[in-house]
């Protein structure tokens, strides 16, 4: 009989410990922190936030059990880059990760002296924009991520191919953003060996957008656009002054061709926050930042949008179709 009891007592016991389990973390497994900062809310970098926590789960790091996360959106008001970064700081998250140029640097200054290290993503010029001072090696520094660098040269190739007249190109930018003004001098260079001309205008808001596309009206046979935070934001009213003009607009990243850009080499922001979410999982697991080299990303297709190119007045000539990864037609 006492037997009997010892037996109960001893199911009861691990019955108990098994619903406690997910309570204590199982098996004494520490919940580790992440703060994600994003600049500004637009379907290409929500894509890498998502790409991020999908490979961050894959990894075995899965948010509400064994992974806090603090997700945080300026929604492009500089101000609050660097109280976020400083606030993840002082709550002494396990890593920063940064989506786009911005509010990277500002996670860098904040972690200034502290041995938090940030993983950034959706940045076209790490080296440039100061974040590190060497893509393979950077030993003294506690950051690491993956860009966005885009070859300019190729789009170019791309839209003479499909203008094959083209003698002036307009271009939007935010002169704020470091990577956009890295971008613009490289298109001046892919330009100037084909006898392009560039036509440059400068926006501060996405509110700017629409006034500095109508001043391009008249003077310029297309329109590129690179990995703007500030004019992709804007885009939709970019789209309709290309379209109510016939002017082919040309931007530089997946998610603007399917809003209603023309044709691109570019990369699917999921896959490059699904890298940077590796490199995170990297660095949880034990790995120092200093010791991961940046990446560039991986996979770059050339995407096309035919109902787009009809609206602006151009055909797409079939041997760019033949090659191109994905063609829209919406």
């Amino acid at each position: 009989m006492k037997g009997k009891n010892y037996l109960k007592i001893i199911l009861l016991l691990c019955l108990v410990s098994i619903l406690l389990l997910p309570l204590i973390g199982g098996c004494g497994e520490s919940v580790k922190k992440i703060g994600i900062s994003q600049v500004i809310t637009h379907p290409a970098l929500d894509a890498a936030r998502q790409g991020i926590l999908d490979a961050l789960a894959d990894a075995g790091y899965v948010e509400g059990d064994n992974l806090e996360v603090n997700y945080q959106n300026s929604e492009g008001d500089g101000s609050l880059f660097a109280s976020i970064a400083q606030q993840f700081v002082a709550d002494k998250v396990d890593v920063i990760i940064s989506i786009a140029t911005p509010n990277s640097q500002a996670a860098i200054a904040a972690t200034e002296g502290t041995d938090i290290p940030v993983v950034f993503t959706a940045v076209t010029d790490p080296v440039g924009s100061g974040l590190i001072s060497n893509w393979e090696s950077h030993p003294n520094e506690n950051a690491t991520g993956v860009s966005d660098m885009i070859v300019v040269s190729d789009d170019i190739d791309l839209i003479t191919e499909i203008l094959p007249g083209i003698t002036t190109l307009g271009t939007l930018y935010n002169a704020g953003e470091s990577n956009s003004v890295f971008l613009v001098e490289k298109l001046k260079e892919a330009c100037a060996a084909k006898g392009i001309q560039v036509i440059e205008k400068t926006v501060s808001t996405s509110a700017d957008v629409l006034t500095a596309a109508q001043s391009l009206v008249g003077q310029v046979d297309a329109i590129w656009i690179g990995t703007d935070n500030t004019v992709v934001a804007g885009l939709e009213a970019l789209i309709g002054v290309c379209e109510d003009n016939n002017i082919p607009l040309f931007p530089a990243d997946e998610d603007s061709i399917i809003r209603g850009g023309i044709a691109a080499y570019s990369f699917d922001y999921y896959d490059i926050g699904y890298q940077a979410g590796e490199i995170v999982a990297k660095i949880l697991d034990g790995t120092k930042a200093s010791e991961i080299p940046v990446e560039k990303g991986k996979v770059i297709s050339l995407s096309v949008n035919t109902a787009a190119a009809e609206r602006m007045g151009v055909t797409i000539p079939q041997a760019i179709l033949d090659r191109a990864v994905t063609v829209y037609n919406e």
